[in-house]
């Protein structure tokens, strides 16, 4: 690994026993990068993210992070050999899943106090407890900072894991589906908030994101990684990857790319399925209504 790598795969496979699902993944993520993943329902996003954290065990391949495991080599391959506990790699990398259904009754200060887990030992320290109102202050939640996590709204409950996630002060953000909850006012704030937990040169910190809205990740990811069948197609800059051709081939839809006047953005404008069948099923649903009502 390069000194400004945080994380690399090496021909990472994953799959179960009737099906493929992640296939020869070969990635390096690098300081202060905010990386996006993009590809269809089962494209295996969630998947990559899961078997990253050792949710599922990977079948062969490789993946080494830049941490010191105090022997002096800071370049580790995790979920080899035991060479990393849960403990230490939460101290590495925090996650978000895609959604959280909570029951339990737990004020949202202790559920972000959650997240400084891996460093607490018989106390709670003063740190721990700046780092958590900071954190409620940053993602603005001092407003039901100290009501019940199972009482929020779905967004709200949403809000306070990425809090979690980042109290958790890791080097690697791993985030499924952050923004899914999320009206579009906190989409952008979440985003743009991540985009700067990154993007401090004096603090090597860097995101990999699974989202499905294309225009988010054009706006705020520095790369892009498209996945289709388990493979990773396409990697690169934004405007470099979200092509017409690369956007037909992954989501199965025509698209216009279209140039902002704010600076170098861009967006994109999704137009229509590919070889769609509408007129067919037009006839279709006529035929029914003049059955039903002959």
């Amino acid at each position: 690994m390069r000194l400004s790598d945080i994380m690399r795969l090496k021909n990472l496979k994953f799959g179960y026993p009737k099906k493929e699902v992640l296939k020869d993944i070969n990635l390096t993520i690098s300081n202060n990068e905010l990386v996006c993943l993009l590809g269809v329902n089962g494209a295996g996003k969630s998947t990559l993210l899961k078997c990253i954290l050792g949710i599922l065990k990977i079948q062969s391949g490789e993946i080494w992070i830049d941490a010191d495991g105090g022997d002096g080599n800071t370049s580790k391959n995790i979920h080899s050999n035991g060479n990393y506990d849960a403990m230490q790699l939460a101290r590495y990398m925090s996650y978000v899943p895609q959604s959280v259904k909570s029951s339990f009754s737990i004020d949202v200060y202790d559920a972000i106090m959650l997240g400084r887990r891996p460093y607490i030992g018989w106390n709670i320290s003063p740190m721990d407890r700046e780092i958590v109102s900071k954190t409620i202050e940053f993602l603005n939640l001092e407003e039901f900072a100290f009501r019940k996590l199972n009482q929020l709204s779905g967004g709200e409950r949403q809000r306070v894991i990425i809090g979690k996630a980042i109290a958790q002060s890791p080097r690697l953000f791993l985030l499924d589906e952050p923004t899914s909850d999320l009206d579009l006012k906190n989409q952008i704030q979440i985003m743009k908030k991540m985009k700067f937990l990154v993007s401090n040169s004096k603090v090597p910190k860097s995101a990999l994101v699974a989202i499905h809205d294309i225009n988010m990740a054009a706006r705020f990811a520095d790369r892009i990684l498209l996945m289709s069948e388990g493979r990773i197609i396409a990697d690169g800059p934004p405007r470099e990857v979200l092509t017409p051709e690369n956007i037909q081939k992954v989501f199965g839809v025509t698209a216009d790319v279209v140039n902002s006047e704010e600076g170098d953005r861009f967006w994109v404008h999704v137009k229509d399925e590919v070889d769609g069948k509408t007129e067919d099923d037009n006839l279709f649903w006529e035929q029914i209504n003049e059955d039903t009502e002959g």
